[in-house]
């Protein structure tokens, strides 16, 4: 019983990974659409927008759903719920779903829910243990590292130049 244990959670947990973008359980029509934008990159473009966003999670620190975006490379081969993006074909990729969060279930960062992880206050039940010192920069990452601030959604339009930037071949 103790060895069929783990196997089975691996298989609920795999299970459950799948279902996370379940692409038809998504209402894509929610998509801000493409920019108009020309000739972008990874390093230009995509980077920047990432680093104040999402590389607190998915950066050489942490890498949160096996996922690294701090590369292209990285970004392109995605984490344990697979391909973060698809080249061509940024309406099935993984981090243009998430970060337009159009999803409760796939946005990223993920929402703040009242009373629960992140929605209750410092010391309460089921809220984020009390802070010695809350003004202190937290972790090797600064006030931006892990246990800092929330990390702020993407907005519209940088949700707009990551699907740009996919459909001409996420270079």
């Amino acid at each position: 019983m103790t060895k069929i244990l783990p196997v089975l959670l691996t298989f609920t947990l795999s299970v459950h990974a799948a279902e996370k973008f379940d692409l038809g359980k998504i209402n894509l029509n929610k998509l801000p659409a493409a920019s108009d934008k020309k000739g972008l990159t990874y390093a230009k473009d995509i980077r920047p927008m990432l680093e104040t966003s999402c590389l607190r999670c998915h950066g050489e620190e942490q890498q949160k759903g096996g996922l690294r975006l701090d590369s292209r490379e990285a970004l392109l081969n995605g984490g344990k719920h697979g391909k973060a993006a698809v080249a061509g074909k940024s309406k099935e990729s993984h981090v243009v779903i998430a970060a337009a969060q159009i999803d409760d279930e796939t946005a990223m960062p993920p929402k703040r829910r009242p009373g629960g992880p992140g929605g209750a206050r410092p010391g309460a039940p089921g809220g984020p243990p009390p802070q010695a010192n809350p003004g202190a920069p937290k972790g090797p990452g600064g006030p931006r590292g892990p246990g800092g601030p929330p990390a702020k959604a993407l907005t519209a339009e940088q949700v707009a130049i990551i699907r740009a930037w996919i459909d001409q071949g996420a270079k």
